[in-house]
């Protein structure tokens, strides 16, 4: 019969199995995540319910990340029908290689896809923002795990047309195992302390 010291003994390490595995259950590493900024653009904005939000919860995300030297990606859905990003998120993409697509899957995109292949290896982890949620940055979302990145999803600095839309996509993303998260959460766990230079210079946009 086996001890019940080794029966919890057991439990106790398939726990921590369990945990190594999900990402939820670990904190993100500024040195394995890469920040996805997708489709924030001129013509697609206006209709966005929560469009005040988003715009400046991804304004801090890409600051966030400059501070920080997270790579940078960024997508537009057809700008020459659409147009660009708005300027208050382009201002902060400066000397950003944005990839132009009509596929609605960032993952879709070859030039996207080669462009996610010049990332270290150790970058492992994307985070996501922009819109639609239930569209483009869900469909990115799928194919991103389909190719063995972890997704976290920042849900206060995503839109849709609808509340309903947007909910559905988080739901969607949160079933197929991504992380759904905040922009606070993000910027924090990124953080993990403060006095650190990092931490007083994102704290000034914060306030």
């Amino acid at each position: 019969m086996t001890p019940m010291s080794t029966v919890c003994e057991k439990i106790e390490l398939g726990k921590i199995k369990l945990q190594s595995a999900n990402p939820a259950a670990q904190l993100l590493e500024a040195g394995r995540c890469a920040l996805l900024v997708i489709d924030i653009q001129e013509k697609l904005l206006p209709p966005i319910f929560n469009h005040e939000t988003m715009v400046a919860n991804t304004q801090l995300l890409l600051r966030l990340a400059q501070i920080l030297h997270l790579p940078l990606l960024a997508s537009t859905q057809y700008a020459r029908g659409l147009g660009g990003f708005i300027p208050e998120i382009a201002n902060l993409l400066e000397g950003v290689n944005v990839v132009d697509k009509l596929e609605f899957s960032c993952l879709g995109n070859d030039g996207f896809c080669a462009r996610l292949d010049t990332l270290p290896k150790e970058r492992d982890t994307l985070l996501l923002c922009g819109m639609e949620a239930h569209i483009c940055v869900m469909q990115t979302a799928l194919g991103a795990l389909q190719h063995g990145y972890k997704v976290h999803v920042a849900a206060d600095a995503l839109g849709s047309r609808t509340r309903e839309n947007w909910k559905a996509g988080l739901r969607r993303m949160r079933a197929a195992g991504c992380v759904m998260s905040s922009t606070e959460m993000m910027i924090y766990e990124l953080l993990r302390k403060s006095g650190t230079a990092e931490f007083k210079e994102i704290l000034k946009y914060l306030k």
